[in-house]
């Protein structure tokens, strides 16, 4: 048995969101349903991380919870190269939160809104 653990996005639209992830590396490794309009969509990258993202209905069917309002959580991503990827990301319309900018403990910050408006951080090593 392989030890797993990852997080889970609640979203209203499951496939906008697994496809915003996938403009960053991430590729499906399962869909549920198989076909047609996802309820649930397993994500990796690369071997370095993974993450899920279901309907939100999941956390009100299954724990009678509400989904809290914008943001539901911060993401951190770590690209190669970090003015490239802010560029495809516009060409796809993300929304940027933060241009790119130098930070004191020697990164290189971008910050990006996935399309539930989640902040998602893009780091490079300087």
């Amino acid at each position: 048995m392989t030890l797993r653990a990852f997080p889970v996005a609640y979203a209203s639209d499951v496939e906008a969101v697994a496809a915003f992830w996938e403009l960053l590396g991430f590729r499906r490794h399962v869909q549920l349903p198989p076909e047609g309009e996802p309820a649930y969509v397993g994500l990796s990258r690369n071997g370095a991380g993974e993450l899920a993202v279901t309907h939100e209905a999941w956390a009100v069917d299954r724990y009678g919870l509400l989904p809290g309002s914008d943001p539901r959580f911060e993401m951190y991503v770590y690209v190669d190269d970090l003015d490239a990827t802010v560029g495809r990301l516009i060409e796809a319309n993300v929304k940027v939160l933060r241009d790119a900018e130098d930070m004191p403990w020697g990164e290189r910050i971008a910050t990006v809104a996935d399309p539930e408006g989640n902040p998602v951080a893009l780091c490079q090593s300087r």
